[in-house]
């Protein structure tokens, strides 16, 4: 056999505690299947003395991770830091510099830097993977740029955070609030005491990003996510779009649009309403799920675990072991210089159907001003219920359903609202998942 693969461990949080388990546990196994063995040289961490349920004391001790790649006894390294910027970032590019092979989970920095440490990458012949950071075990970046290789991907999206869809689906499951949801989401572990990268939906737009460069071969615009999170949801939300016939899911959406003249990218994290006979209407839980459109292989559905050490321990691993056998590929399916640089996509042109809801005075009057606002702004109301808000005295919550329109349309019409004595909230908007 081989020599072996030596790889240096940055980060020893649960997902490298979970790659050390990983390695021992099936390293005969990952040695056939890898042609050599994988074998951890050295570890860093910020702080050695640690509990972490896996012994490291037979790894070399590195307390500046950021030189880990210019070891002689180190052949790839593996960044299980995260963060856009700082450590992870210099490591990355000490890595590249010294000509060893990265693999990453860190989903910031390959949306914020993917196309400079990629152009690094090919430029020292050597491997960029990243599987690990978009929906954790899932492989939805091998199934994209390998399985559909060949395919003109028409649209991808997808649940792409686990802590958002707990909340949605236990909300939905319990009728309990946003912010009470968030509490036990947190004392369990799924969200993080400051969730804010989660819940306002930074975290899917990141994942967004990534892939839509491997989709269409764009050039990384995560600046260009149009990005809303959950955090102004209501119980009354979910319950008016179960009687509706949806349930409610953070989704994120990346598509080309050609309809007003070159080429351009639409990307979208936001609260939908998802139909009930919809594949994605029956993710729950912290599961992720992708969807991707080509123009011969048809819809292509990924599902399964978005986080946690053991899947995401799983993409790392499978990365290193395409490291061993040579298995390089273009970062993002095709070289770096080739990644074509698309303008966001104005969104006001888009049809589609959407669920408005306001929060109103509970007084005559209110409904003919919102719907005479509709009226103005040639919007057509398909469906309409009125529910009284338990919490807020004299309030009411109305939630109208439209018939499919311009996005514009509807945002003109709450232009016209704006300042008006009919509501006592900023109304949200969320659009429905179409086929």
């Amino acid at each position: 056999m081989a020599e072996p693969l030596n790889i240096a461990l940055a980060g020893l949080g649960t997902v490298g505690a979970g790659v050390i388990r990983l390695v021992e546990a099936n390293a005969e196994l990952i040695a056939r299947r890898a042609g050599r063995p994988i074998r951890i040289a050295a570890v860093s961490a910020r702080d050695r003395t640690k509990t972490r349920g896996v012994d490291i004391s037979g790894y070399a001790w590195v307390d500046d991770m950021v030189i880990l790649g210019e070891r002689e006894d180190v052949d790839v390294v593996v960044e299980l830091v995260g963060g856009s910027d700082g450590p992870a970032l210099a490591l990355a590019r000490t890595t590249f510099e010294a000509g060893k092979s990265l693999v990453t989970a860190n989903k910031a920095m390959i949306a914020h830097h993917g196309l400079e440490l990629a152009t690094a990458a090919e430029a020292a012949g050597v491997a960029l993977k990243f599987e690990a950071a978009v929906a954790g075990g899932i492989p939805v970046i091998k199934g994209l740029s390998e399985g559909a290789a060949a395919n003109a991907i028409e649209r991808v999206y997808g649940i792409l955070n686990g802590t958002c869809n707990y909340i949605l689906s236990t909300m939905e499951d319990t009728g309990r609030d946003f912010d009470d949801v968030l509490a036990d989401a947190q004392r369990l572990g799924y969200a993080e005491a400051d969730p804010t990268f989660d819940i306002e939906g930074i975290d899917a737009a990141h994942k967004l990003s990534i892939l839509a460069a491997i989709a269409f071969g764009s050039r990384l615009r995560f600046d260009a996510v149009d990005t809303m999170g959950i955090s102004r949801l209501k119980a009354a939300d979910i319950e008016q779009a179960r009687a509706l016939g949806y349930v409610i899911r953070l989704i994120g959406m990346a598509e080309v649009d050609r309809t007003q003249g070159g080429d351009r990218l639409f990307q979208r994290v936001r609260p939908h309403l998802v139909p009930l006979d919809h594949p994605l209407a029956h993710v729950d839980g912290a599961t992720n799920a992708v969807v991707a459109e080509g123009n011969f292989m048809g819809r292509l559905l990924f599902q399964g675990a978005g986080a946690g050490d053991g899947p995401t321990a799983s993409a790392v691993v499978a990365d290193l072991i395409d490291i061993a056998r040579g298995e390089k590929g273009a970062t993002f399916s095709m070289p770096a210089a080739e990644l074509e640089m698309m303008e966001p996509a104005p969104t006001g042109h888009r049809l589609g159907r959407s669920y408005v809801r306001f929060t109103v005075p509970d007084r005559p009057g209110v409904l003919a001003d919102i719907t005479a606002a509709m009226r103005d702004a040639n919007v057509s109301i398909e469906s309409l219920i009125q529910k009284g808000d338990p919490d807020q005295d004299g309030e009411v919550i109305l939630a109208m359903v439209t018939h499919e329109g311009p996005e514009s349309a509807v945002s003109q019409a709450l232009r016209i609202l704006e300042g008006s004595e009919s509501l006592t909230a900023q109304p949200l908007v969320m659009q429905i998942l179409g086929d």
